[in-house]
């Protein structure tokens, strides 16, 4: 995570900074967030060190997170660690997001049957987010792809397909904020490469990439249209195979198989009631099984030079 406060300027004498956000709690946002970043938590030395803070506002942060509840002191380790109260956070943000069940039943049968872990993003506001997520022991879901994950929408399958859903404005806007972080040597960071990448996306409808977001990792998608033929989720599979494993295009062809079989049937609820999902009733069989003539082959066209 970032550990630089938001508006990264100098702070006035007031305690705020120039752009208006308060640095006292930036920092103790800071603070939280290097406390959870790290397995074993983090002496306040430690702390202090990592985030460029003096000791004594260090302390003076860590008592008031120990004090709320969200950080706790181990004594006999002498560092800190998160607090109880911390899990309700992740715990709330998951029942923010929670899609419907009729959903959630069709990304499960998605997960059965293609025997992998499924992922179902929608549109929180401006932001690309994995809002539910289907796996099991046997086929875990690919860290850090889980519930809240919204990064790195230009080196995911499921993220290409809202970025192509996106006018070129609110895609340029996107993109300018979000930035185009390689996640490996495969990932498109050139915006008129990723434009003609999406271009592609939106006339076969489905996404592909290979390696782009993590070494290994291949990932398809397909679009999730309300009934004015606005996109407002995908859903996606990923398939995590090991190094030395040749098979990788009979498995994508296995993948493409399933997302142009049709997963979902009319879905009676809306997808995310805060979200642009909203829109109505999600229907995914409509692009997902129609329209052949307009299908084609997607893995070449869909898979990035690299």
């Amino acid at each position: 995570m970032n550990a630089t406060p938001t508006g990264g300027r100098s702070p006035q004498r007031d305690g705020k900074s120039s752009s208006g956000t308060l640095q006292s709690v930036g920092r103790a946002l800071n603070v939280l967030e290097a406390i959870a970043a790290s397995p074993d938590g983090l002496s306040a030395k430690q702390i202090a060190a990592e985030l460029g803070l003096a000791l004594p506002t260090t302390y003076h942060l860590l008592t008031t997170l120990v004090e709320a509840g969200h950080v706790v002191h181990l004594t006999d380790q002498k560092v800190f660690a998160l607090g109880y109260k911390a899990r309700y956070l992740g715990q709330a943000l998951s029942r923010q997001l929670a899609v419907a069940p009729e959903i959630a039943a069709a990304i499960r049968v998605v997960h059965q049957e293609a025997d992998a872990a499924a992922y179902y993003a929608i549109y929180r506001d401006t932001e690309v987010v994995i809002a539910h997520v289907e796996d099991s022991l046997r086929r875990p879901r690919v860290q850090p792809l889980d519930v809240g994950f919204h990064q790195a929408a230009h080196a995911t399958a499921f993220g290409k397909i809202m970025l192509s859903a996106m006018d070129p404005e609110q895609r340029g806007r996107y993109l300018a904020q979000a930035g185009m972080e390689p996640c490996t040597p495969a990932t498109i960071r050139c915006g008129d490469r990723l434009e003609e990448h999406l271009s592609h996306v939106r006339q076969s409808q489905i996404a592909l990439e290979i390696g782009e977001f993590q070494p290994g990792l291949a990932c398809m998608a397909a679009p999730v249209y309300d009934p004015a033929g606005a996109v407002t989720a995908a859903p996606g599979r990923t398939c995590a195979e090991s190094a030395g494993n040749h098979d990788s295009q009979g498995k994508i062809r296995t993948v493409n198989s399933a997302l142009r079989s049709g997963w979902f049937s009319p879905l009676s609820q809306p997808v995310h009631p805060p979200c642009r999902a909203t829109a109505g009733r999600a229907y995914a069989a409509r692009r997902c099984a129609g329209k052949s003539g307009r299908r084609g082959n997607a893995g070449p066209t869909e898979r990035s030079a690299t």
